[in-house]
């Protein structure tokens, strides 16, 4: 039987801090977007992600003049 720790698991590093692994989730979970990071007193207190979505923009004909 093997135990994995939750870093392992979760693709931490060692030493790493836990906020640094949410990020790279929201990042890695955005095609297009914005991850904000709050700090606070030198710590990071929230975390903030906004996601856009790209439409396809119609073909339109260019008329000549």
């Amino acid at each position: 039987m093997t135990t994995q720790t939750r870093s392992a698991v979760e693709g931490e590093e060692p030493g790493e801090p836990e906020w640094l692994n949410l990020v790279r989730q929201q990042v890695g979970s955005l095609r297009y977007g914005i991850v904000q990071i709050i700090v606070h007193e030198g710590g990071v207190i929230q975390i903030e992600k906004t996601e856009r979505l790209r439409l396809k923009q119609p073909q339109t004909e260019k008329h000549s003049s």
